[in-house]
């Protein structure tokens, strides 16, 4: 075991969300309740630990709250997985 995850589980998940503090109000006691901690908090964001997976609660960017969709819009940003190695992922995308 080289102390790394297990490859394929969840490393992080990012949202932006239109309303920060309201996020946080209503996610926060519910993930600590799970058994997360808060993890890392700034203007525009925090984040709550379990384990080896976070996830992160940003404030949108005004210029962002009513477009059409767009990544960094409210909602999803992304997802992470770790995986075995980066060349795991280098082969899988025929990267090298």
């Amino acid at each position: 075991m080289s102390g790394h995850p297990q490859a394929g589980t969840l490393h992080h998940v990012e949202l932006n969300v239109s309303n920060l503090e309201q996020s946080v109000q209503f996610w926060g006691w519910f993930l600590e309740t799970l058994g997360y901690t808060k993890y890392q908090e700034w203007d525009q964001g925090v984040s709550w630990k379990l384990g080896d997976t976070y996830l992160v609660f940003v404030q949108t960017e005004e210029r962002f709250l009513d477009a059409p969709y767009h990544r960094r819009r409210t909602g999803l940003n992304h997802i992470a997985f770790y995986a075995r190695s980066k060349t795991q992922v280098d082969i899988h995308y025929g990267w090298c």
